[in-house]
């Protein structure tokens, strides 16, 4: 039976809507008046909700910690289930390659300040992109025009040799996660490569609550270290912008901005003080089928060279996660939660709290805690809501005798809790 003070206390946890936009909305922050409020950071709030560290002795790299390996690997995983239905392939490839590799993509002479070599055997260095790695995959066959667009996408780790004075959190790093894909398709194929492309952008961000709030920019040929003809680099901007001015949204050009191997569509997100961070990108690019001699048979003409297209939707891993943890501030919806729930035991009785532990093991693949300290239920509830649990269940002497758990008012077999449960996670609420 549950004691009266702690039946009140019960009843305040009627279970709140997760996905409601209200709650998760970016705020104001004007910084202006009597009520001014900080804006959220990522690296205070990644502290607090024990998500990552950085370290002197690796300083650009994050360390995840368990609730963030956990927000990390629900993001790859719910970009998985999207690459079936974009018909994306994963592969995986080397970290480390020799220099000639990136002689031949064309990163040594123009990339090379922003890549890290092997000190002990300077004929090695580490990769900051994948595209290399993914043209060696496509050229190891033969294909037929039938075989295209063959789409590799890719989530090993890249590094890249930032400026110590640039380092910031997870937003400006040195090592980090793209989730990182290249299509290699016919000339044909590209525009409906690119829509494709923008629809999957699309897609992601709105469930992850960023669909208002992103930009998208065509990046053109820079004055200085670029490779191909001018021609090429028209034609492929040419192409870009029918496929922007198809979406239907608004885009901006940023001049010069593109890679060095070719033009690009960058999408554009505002962190809670509102400076800008590039996100997800889509890359046009003619020149490294041409360094790698990558080709395809067409019937009438023999060999054809496919065009490559890179694209990243999440992009940095890394920094869409600081982006969300500040967009979030802290308040995670159930599907991407940490900290997703946690059982509250009414009393420390040996049934109560052997019945609590048993419902932990019933409900599988939800992150779920037991508090079964000796405290009163109030002072349990106050501590989950501070530590941003997202459902609270209560375990009481009657639910004991009943086989059941409490949520707010309901009373639910464990199996009933974790249909809900997963229905939420497949719903990314």
């Amino acid at each position: 039976m549950i004691r009266p003070r702690a039946a009140a206390a019960v009843r305040a946890l009627s279970p709140v809507p997760w996905n409601c936009p209200a709650c998760l909305s970016r705020r104001r922050y004007t910084g202006q008046g009597p009520d001014k409020v900080e804006p959220p950071d990522h690296r205070k709030l990644g502290l607090q909700q024990e998500i990552f560290i950085t370290s002197v002795y690796s300083p650009g790299s994050p360390i995840f910690l368990p609730n963030g390996t956990r927000i990390f690997n629900r993001l790859v995983d719910f970009l998985r289930k999207q690459y079936v239905r974009y018909g994306f392939q994963e592969v995986i490839t080397p970290i480390i390659y020799k220099k000639s590799l990136w002689a031949k993509s064309g990163h040594l002479e123009n990339y090379a300040d922003d890549m890290y070599s092997d000190e002990a055997d300077g004929d090695y260095g580490l990769k900051p992109m994948n595209c290399p790695g993914h043209c060696l995959i496509f050229k190891s066959k033969l294909h037929s025009y039938r075989d295209l667009p063959l789409r590799y996408a890719d989530f090993s780790p890249v590094h890249r040799n930032e400026p110590s004075g640039s380092l910031s959190g997870l937003t400006r790093v040195r090592r980090f996660h793209q989730d990182d894909g290249h299509i290699f398709c016919r000339p044909c194929q590209v525009e409906e490569e690119i829509k494709k492309t923008l629809d999957f952008v699309k897609v992601v961000y709105n469930v992850l609550r960023l669909g208002v709030s992103y930009r998208l920019a065509l990046s053109t040929r820079p004055k200085d270290h670029f490779i191909g003809t001018e021609d090429e680099w028209n034609r492929a901007e040419d192409s870009l912008r029918r496929a922007l001015e198809a979406s239907g949204m608004e885009w901006s050009v940023n001049d010069g901005d593109g890679a060095f191997y070719g033009p690009k569509i960058d999408v554009i997100l505002k962190d809670s003080d509102g400076k800008e961070h590039q996100t997800a990108t889509i890359q046009l690019d003619f020149q490294l089928p041409k360094r790698f001699e990558l080709e395809y048979q067409l019937a009438e003409y023999g060999s054809v060279r496919p065009v490559m297209i890179h694209r990243a939707v999440l992009g940095s891993v890394e920094r869409l996660m600081a982006l969300l943890i500040e967009s979030y501030n802290g308040k995670w919806p159930f599907w991407l939660n940490p900290r997703q729930a946690i059982i509250l035991t009414v009393n420390t009785s040996q049934p109560v709290v052997d019945w609590a532990e048993q419902v932990r093991d019933m409900l599988v693949g939800i992150q779920l805690d037991v508090d079964s300290t000796p405290r009163s239920l109030g002072s349990k509830i106050r501590e989950a809501r501070t530590n941003g649990y997202s459902q609270l269940l209560v375990v009481g002497e009657q639910d004991v005798e009943n086989r059941q758990v409490s949520l707010g008012r309901e009373r639910l077999s464990p199996a009933e809790m974790l249909e809900r449960m997963r229905d939420m996670t497949d719903k990314f609420q």
